[in-house]
């Protein structure tokens, strides 16, 4: 005689063991995720391309009477110092190509969620909503770091490899920690920056022109405030002006603009301010009970 089973809810009576990064399978997931785009591979490989120039600067600056014909007009090739790491962390160049990536790779972070309606799975693990988005920064943050603190240590290192001595250290012993301070200046910007413009879509392409175009809306009205205002205040509006004023004070450089940093800090931390406050309400977590 066959047996008949009635299919019901099995309690279970385990112990739920708490991680100290529960949020790390989310970092590691958007990681792997990010390299199966299309295209994606060439532009982060292509990112290294300011890394690999001013690379390439530091060595001409310590075989000068090798490239006499190539640096004739260039003080930055030959007077290697702080200004030189202020260059390599605001050059337009490098923040184009921060912005690409993370348009590219980091777009969908929460886009994808909100799309497909599995934020109440993440937080039936048990997550809580500070484990989500920090899970979600990460891989933002990912990415920032690779192109901002390991280049930049780098090219200290390579500095003193080059020189053949301990010279410049000992002339700059503050540098490596202005290096990790501008990349933790970048990014914590940038974090916040693509987690708030990735959360009031649902589509990927639309929050691809939303990185771009809020970025350079923003260097566009300062030019035409400028132009009306004539004040140099009117950099207070644009992100990439804001990013080099900062930049250069970390790097204990007069800011490229008549205006304070503190400013622009002021600028940029409200802005992450603004950003933590629509995620905090954008994203609702799930009560769980253990």
């Amino acid at each position: 005689m066959a047996v008949i089973r009635e299919k019901g809810y099995t309690h279970w009576d385990g112990r739920l063991v708490e991680r100290r990064f529960p949020w790390s399978p989310i970092t590691r997931t958007g990681i792997l995720l990010a390299f199966r785009k299309k295209r994606f591979k060439l532009v982060f490989a292509a990112t290294f391309v300011p890394a690999f120039v001013f690379l390439v600067g530091l060595y001409i600056s310590e075989r000068l009477e090798d490239f006499k014909a190539m640096i004739q007009g260039s003080d930055r090739l030959i007077n290697i110092g702080p200004k030189y790491f202020v260059s390599y962390f605001t050059n337009d160049s490098l923040l184009f190509m921060i912005a690409l990536v993370l348009a590219l790779g980091a777009g969908g972070l929460i886009a994808d969620d909100l799309r497909h309606g599995s934020l109440q799975l993440y937080f039936a693990r048990p997550l809580g909503k500070k484990d989500y988005i920090a899970g979600k920064m990460s891989v933002a943050a990912f990415f920032v770091l690779l192109y901002t603190a390991v280049p930049g240590l780098l090219l200290v290192i390579f500095k003193l490899v080059f020189a053949g001595s301990f010279e410049f250290f000992l002339k700059y012993p503050w540098l490596p920690l202005s290096v990790l301070g501008a990349s933790l200046l970048l990014t914590v910007f940038f974090a916040f920056y693509i987690m708030l413009l990735s959360s009031v879509s649902k589509n990927n392409r639309y929050v691809f022109v939303l990185v771009f175009g809020v970025y350079y809306f923003s260097e566009i009205l300062f030019n035409i405030l400028r132009g009306v205002f004539r004040t140099p205040y009117t950099a207070l509006f644009s992100i990439p002006a804001n990013i080099k004023q900062v930049g250069a004070a970390i790097f204990g450089q007069a800011p490229p603009l008549a205006v304070p940093a503190v400013w622009s800090f002021a600028v940029l931390a409200g802005f992450c301010g603004l950003a933590a406050v629509v995620l905090d309400r954008k994203i609702r977590s799930v009560e769980v009970i253990k």
